[in-house]
């Protein structure tokens, strides 16, 4: 398997250059923190918390001569128009959805919970959030007997020579898929695929018999055995994966490889994937599948570590209103201007090689800091990097104490509301048209990371919860990370964090 882009990116020049960067900058960027911020509020004006009626597109460019695909958020205008008559969960719903994932990646990581603690509303079989990161790519190709370009309405794919069939083929549908950096194999639900078992779904259902690119693996192939605990035996010869859930849901099919198109200029030929007939669980209709971006093999980040170095970066918009991005390789760090901030990567044997994980230390609310438990370090491990966990999970020590200081900051302010599921600070803005707003920022082992106003509110309530107990690792939400450029160098062993990125 390769890219039809050959060079590779120095993975430890970047880290290197990154750490470089922060350290020299670390003294100016703190006087910069000062002078532009004033003090430990910011006013925010309580429109740009909430959605538009359009799409107002990239609120920031977009990295450029990086390989980059557009991203959006769920539910919002920015979506397919296809989806936009999708029913919208309830803030409750998407927070009780949200508390399921969470118990789903504690369960993973948290060997030494019991199974009452971990498993909590497990049997609704329910993953699926609606505040989720999604891009779109084309899988496979057409022989041009099948169809037509302009019948499909998107651009050419590459030009595949020998395998099956030779010449040019056209384009494969168009399917949008999640991000997950907490999931190892990619998926999208392949003809056959009746609803259900499988989910409805906006895309065009992928059917490899139209692909002139499509094979599935045998049994006795390498990518095959290389499977492991996704591995779920053989079919006519045919290699079979499934990816359960500790919520109860799943997904099942043939384990295959396709030419996967992620934008005008880049392929990935022999993509590895889950080609799922079944799939159990309440996924939304506006995606076709899973883009899982975890450190195990069968990963896109692995798949394409020849080309790319194992680095991706994403930035998620502060809402579905705008569009973020997503970036396979390292981008530039030639100007300061694009100063990132850069922690260890903890990548310790006793964890799923999964996870990617950093050293979350104190949290600052209004220049008081929060120092998070050394039970929680000790104990539950490094903070997980998510990106599909909405609201940032803390040891309930740590948000007390967080809750505590930001309520102080608040009070007298604003009017206390009624609690949000697990959202225990909320506020009546009802006639409020700014908000006078306690500044919040994350303390890594490297640097400080200030929040974005859309990092602290989540519909008018503080955006962290409580993990039921100490013991439990840290994850840090999707909420938390946005409009800032998350850059993942797993080869070089560093998260990089640029705020401000879109």
């Amino acid at each position: 398997m390769h890219s039809c882009l050959n060079q590779k990116k120095p993975v430890m020049a970047l880290f290197l250059a990154l750490l470089l960067l922060a350290l020299s900058g670390s003294s100016s960027s703190a006087a910069a923190r000062a002078s532009d911020h004033g003090d430990d509020y910011m006013i925010v004006a309580m429109s740009s918390l909430k959605l538009k009626s359009a799409c107002l597109g990239h609120r920031v460019t977009p990295p450029l001569n990086s390989t980059w695909m557009p991203l959006d958020l769920m539910d919002g205008p920015c979506s397919s128009p296809s989806s936009s008559s999708a029913v919208v969960p309830s803030v409750d719903e998407l927070l009780r959805r949200d508390q399921l994932r969470t118990d789903e990646v504690q369960k993973r990581l948290s060997h030494n919970v019991g199974d009452d603690e971990a498993n909590g509303p497990a049997n609704s079989k329910v993953t699926q959030v609606n505040h989720l990161a999604k891009i779109k790519v084309e899988l496979g190709s057409r022989k041009p007997a099948k169809t037509t370009a302009s019948q499909l309405g998107i651009h050419p794919a590459a030009t595949v020579g020998g395998g099956v069939g030779t010449g040019t083929l056209l384009p494969g549908v168009i399917q949008t898929v999640v991000l997950d950096t907490a999931s190892d194999v990619p998926w999208v639900q392949c003809v056959p695929c009746p609803v259900p078992p499988c989910h409805p779904q906006t895309d065009t259902f992928y059917d490899p018999t139209n692909s002139g690119s499509y094979a599935a693996f045998s049994c006795s192939s390498a990518a095959c055995r290389q499977l492991g605990p996704y591995a779920n035996g053989c079919a006519n010869n045919q290699c079979q994966y499934r990816v359960t859930y500790p919520d109860g849901s799943s997904t099942s099919g043939t384990y295959s490889s396709d030419l996967l198109t992620l934008n005008p200029t880049t392929s990935v030929n022999n993509f590895q994937f889950g080609c799922s007939h079944a799939d159990q669980g309440n996924f939304d209709s506006q995606t076709a599948g899973v883009m899982a971006l975890g450190g195990g093999p069968e990963s896109l980040i692995s798949q394409t570590a020849s080309t790319f170095g194992r680095t991706f970066s994403y930035c998620l918009p502060p809402t579905a209103s705008y569009v973020g991005y997503f970036v396979l390789g390292a981008p530039s760090v030639a100007s300061s201007s694009r100063s990132y901030v850069v922690t260890p990567m903890i990548r310790d044997n006793p964890s799923p090689a999964t996870f990617y994980r950093v050293i979350l230390r104190a949290i600052t609310v209004a220049g008081r800091r929060i120092d998070v438990p050394a039970t929680a370090i000790a104990t539950g491990g490094a903070a997980v990097l998510d990106s599909r966990t909405v609201i940032t999970r803390l040891p309930p020590t740590a948000y007390a104490a967080v809750r505590a200081a930001f309520r102080s900051a608040m009070m007298g302010m604003y009017r206390p509301a009624p609690s949000k599921g697990s959202l225990d600070t909320c506020y009546d803005f009802r006639g409020v048209r700014s908000v006078k707003l306690p500044r919040v920022a994350l303390v890594f082992d490297g640097g400080v990371v200030e929040l974005d106003p859309s990092g602290i509110l989540f519909n008018d309530c503080l955006a962290f919860a409580a993990n039921r107990d100490d013991r439990m690792p840290v994850i840090l939400g999707n909420v938390q990370q946005q409009t800032i450029e998350v850059l993942y160098d797993v080869d070089g062993g560093a998260v990089g964090f640029r705020r401000n990125a879109c």
